[in-house]
């Protein structure tokens, strides 16, 4: 992630976001433009994605990929691999969601620890948020951070072999089909 080295305001940077074909995450009046991601990012983010979407079928929750914003206040705007939402507020607008229950981010070498802490220490202030998914792409490594009390997180790692529990969706599924179609 590389700054934009100015303050920049949150409606300054929805209007620049929503005109530039490359997204733009915001974190506290600082704009980080996305970089490009790898074939194997994009994999493991449409197996996680498929996975839920064979899970949730026709309920009333929603997930997304990596085209929809997350928000807190005017704290960050951050563009999530894949988040499922079951607030009906998240309806009302078509670009930004604001009662994510589960989040996961897909780790990448230029990200991963922004993801691990900052990312992670903004998400804590979205009370909705109930789980925090990190993946590896380097080795099958799953690391879920899962609210357990108002301010208090537990972290389960899972590796190959492993069933991943996502308890905010009710879901389990072998690590394996995460990774399935790797080179």
């Amino acid at each position: 992630m590389i700054a934009i080295p100015h303050y920049i305001s949150p409606s300054d940077y929805l209007a620049l976001d929503r005109q530039n074909p490359i997204r733009h995450e915001y974190r506290q009046g600082l704009v980080y433009a996305m970089t490009g991601g790898t074939d194997r990012h994009s994999r493991i983010a449409i197996n996680l994605l498929s996975e839920i979407d064979r899970h949730l079928g026709n309920s009333p929750s929603r997930f997304y990929g990596s085209t929809v914003k997350v928000n807190y206040k005017d704290e960050f705007y951050y563009y999530p691999d894949a988040f499922v939402t079951c607030d009906p507020r998240d309806r009302q607008d078509r670009y930004i969601k604001r009662y994510p229950k589960f989040i996961a981010e897909v780790l990448s070498s230029s990200t991963e620890a922004f993801d691990q802490d900052l990312k992670f220490t903004d998400y804590q202030n979205l009370d909705s948020l109930e789980e925090y998914v990190l993946i590896s792409q380097d080795s099958q490594r799953v690391e879920c951070r899962r609210r357990i009390a108002a301010d208090t997180w537990e972290t389960t790692i899972y590796e190959a072999g492993d069933r991943i529990t996502l308890t905010s969706l009710d879901l389990e599924f072998s690590l394996e089909r995460l990774y399935r179609g790797l080179d």
